[in-house]
């Protein structure tokens, strides 16, 4: 089963593009690190307070599927710098 979930995230300390590209490869590198998951910034490149990320998991049921991309999410979530405003779900 392959789920994929898009967050879009508020970065309200950052003054510039180069603030904001700190604290996602920060929180992108951990997230790679520590669960079975692709991620990547998928919009807003170029805005300072705003990003869009996609995060991609596969695995050989739903269930789990599920928990590994709530878990990411939990960790998104984790960083005081970043907050998750809008997050979608998708099946394939």
């Amino acid at each position: 089963m392959i789920g994929y979930a898009e967050c879009e995230c508020i970065i309200y300390d950052a003054q510039s593009l180069k603030d904001k590209r700190a604290v996602l490869q920060r929180i992108l590198m951990r997230l790679k690190q520590r669960h079975n998951v692709s991620v990547s910034e998928i919009d807003f490149q170029d805005t300072w307070q705003r990003t869009k990320i996609g995060i991609v998991a596969i695995t050989s049921n739903k269930v789990q599927t599920e928990k590994e991309l709530n878990k990411a999410l939990a960790m998104i979530d984790s960083f005081p710098e970043i907050e998750r405003a809008v997050t979608s779900f998708d099946w394939l």
